[in-house]
């Protein structure tokens, strides 16, 4: 009899962390979700908080309301339809499967795109519903909250493949440097060592992270505000993992001739550029956007494989502790470049 309450209860309310407004999520019941046909419903194991998540909760994205449920790096179980049982991590990009940009394996580009967390509820909570096309199986044994760095470490494998294409040399070959020393950042710099590359430099205003991206041994690491000699014209690979105005002028700065800039943050969306440079030097600007199901699938490998270290730098709260989590990475005061909240703690 207790087991029927238990689960009767469970398909009516759940504890969700709700984007309500600006510098404010709240930790709450909201109804939990029931699948529509061809969805499954997944019981969240792991979900981590995103810089896009970050840039909802300062009020600065328009596409994200209150109240939303926020989060969309996540990994769980599968509860109900053909998959229940399996543990999956989730492809958060849902995009029509029909268009020619879906068709010819860039569905990243879908003009009919959506995201959990978004334009549907997101995995900050105990469960979430999705499309059974958008679940990928973990491998036997990987620890979910290793598993929720797949769609942040897929952004940076994205990134990586589209600059192997404009470079002249292989990325083994030249120098690199990483702006911005977040979860994006440090796997960008984590994947380029997987890569061969020998010459990898992040940088950081934030000192914690900067220690952090240190302790990997991956990089070499330094303050752009104290060392701008660092920043001239000598890397054939920037990395611009933050994306406002400053952090541009930094990477295009940095590019020597002949070299590719690749704009992956979002942070802000206009400011001053210099294109004389960027035109006399004959650099390649590509803007990197999110991921395809295949990049997930091999990031999703890499991370299970070791490839990008032990993933020791990973911080884990409990969802209930999500809005501490949000104001910490807010005022910069954790070493950790990306948290991870577990519903179930």
């Amino acid at each position: 009899m207790w087991m029927a309450d238990s689960q009767q209860n469970e398909n009516k309310l759940m504890k969700a962390l709700v984007y309500t407004g600006t510098n404010e999520v709240t930790y709450r019941e909201e109804p939990t979700p029931e699948p529509a046909a061809g969805d499954a419903k997944i019981r969240i194991e792991a979900v981590g908080i995103c810089g896009s998540d970050m840039h909802a909760y300062h009020g600065e994205d328009a596409r994200r309301v209150p109240p939303l449920i926020l989060g969309h790096e996540a990994a769980g179980v599968v509860v109900s339809g053909k998959n229940a049982g399996q543990q999956v991590v989730l492809n958060p990009l849902i995009s029509c499967g029909i268009c020619l940009d879906c068709q010819s394996g860039r569905s990243n580009l879908c003009a009919d795109r959506r995201l959990i967390g978004m334009n549907y509820p997101g995995a900050f909570a105990e469960f979430i519903t999705i499309p059974e096309k958008n679940l990928i199986a973990l491998p036997e044994g990987m620890n979910p909250v290793h598993a929720a760095l797949t769609e942040p470490a897929a952004t940076s494998l994205h990134a990586l493949h589209l600059a192997e294409r404009a470079l002249h040399r292989p990325i083994a070959d030249g120098r690199s440097l990483v702006i911005g020393g977040g979860s994006v950042g440090l796997l960008a710099a984590l994947l380029l060592r997987s890569h061969g590359c020998s010459e990898i430099m992040l940088c950081d205003t934030n000192p914690l992270r900067r220690e952090t991206a240190f302790q990997t041994g991956c990089c070499e690491v330094f303050d752009p505000d104290q060392d701008t000699e660092k920043i001239e014209s000598s890397f054939e690979l920037v990395i611009d993992a933050v994306g406002m105005e400053t952090t541009r002028q930094m990477a295009v700065r940095a590019v020597k001739s002949g070299g590719v800039m690749l704009h992956i943050g979002l942070q802000q969306g206009s400011g001053d550029c210099d294109f004389r440079k960027i035109t006399l030097s004959e650099m390649t600007v590509i803007g990197t956007y999110t991921y395809t199901h295949t990049d997930l699938q091999a990031a999703l490998q890499s991370l299970y494989r070791g490839k990008l270290g032990d993933l020791a730098w990973v911080e884990e709260r409990p969802l209930s502790e999500g809005s501490s989590a949000f104001f910490d990475l807010d005022i910069g005061s954790t070493a950790a470049p990306k948290i991870v909240l577990l519903p179930g703690e």
